[in-house]
């Protein structure tokens, strides 16, 4: 799971950013100005770093430059100011993506996404296989096995239950996971998802005490 720096001193923002990032599987840490943000990154380390610009105290190009004396972390820079003096600045000091506010909440999440598969091939790489006690899931091999013997799953039960454990940790309702697994164009209803759960549980036994049933809402891969 990566982990997203916000840094922005309006809590407005910083929370639908937040808000956004975790319903897509991302981790996120709050900073609310350039100061806290540069302290943050001195002791941990972040897949990716929203920075927004106009900020009190110590502004995103200044925190930016600062950080990059000892990160290069991804940055994506945030403004509201459109000038290209301020974009050809930012991407001087090393920012990865630059995004004007107002912005859309999902046209950023698409964002961090091509900005931490195109920098951070090794946030995709440790998710290539998990280990959860006996349970492992191949995702370039497309193989699940139960404590060492191969399970046969279908490509849709492979690919719902690939999303639950990528998204492990998150309550996923059935909308959510419907669209993501299903498309966006499936007219389909609630029971295809139940039989599929249901599949999914008897294949993996005796790990499927991992797929919570969240009444009401849809289901969580809790370890």
């Amino acid at each position: 799971m990566a982990k997203l720096l916000i840094v922005d001193d309006e809590p407005r923002i910083r929370d639908l950013i937040a808000k956004y990032a975790q319903y897509e599987g991302y981790e996120t840490v709050q900073a609310q100005d350039g100061v806290d943000a540069v302290q943050l990154c001195r002791k941990n380390d972040y897949d990716l770093i929203i920075m927004d610009v106009m900020m009190p105290q110590l502004n995103g190009f200044a925190a930016t430059k600062e950080i990059r004396r000892t990160k290069q972390t991804p940055i994506i820079m945030l403004s509201a100011r459109g000038e290209e003096y301020d974009r050809i600045h930012g991407f001087e000091l090393g920012v990865d993506d630059y995004v004007q506010k107002p912005f859309s909440p999902k046209e950023l999440m698409m964002r961090i996404d091509a900005v931490l598969r195109r920098l951070s091939p090794k946030v995709e790489s440790m998710k290539d296989v998990f280990h959860i006690e006996g349970l492992c899931i191949n995702c370039s091999s497309r193989i699940v096995t139960v404590d060492g013997k191969k399970v046969p799953l279908s490509p849709k039960e492979f690919e719902l239950l690939l999303y639950m454990v990528r998204h492990r940790g998150i309550a996923l309702t059935r909308d959510r996971l419907l669209d993501q697994v299903w498309g966006f164009d499936y007219f389909g209803d609630n029971r295809t998802l139940d039989t599929h759960i249901k599949l999914v549980r008897k294949h993996i036994e005796p790990y499927s005490k991992y797929i919570v049933t969240l009444r009401g809402v849809g289901y969580r891969f809790e370890e």
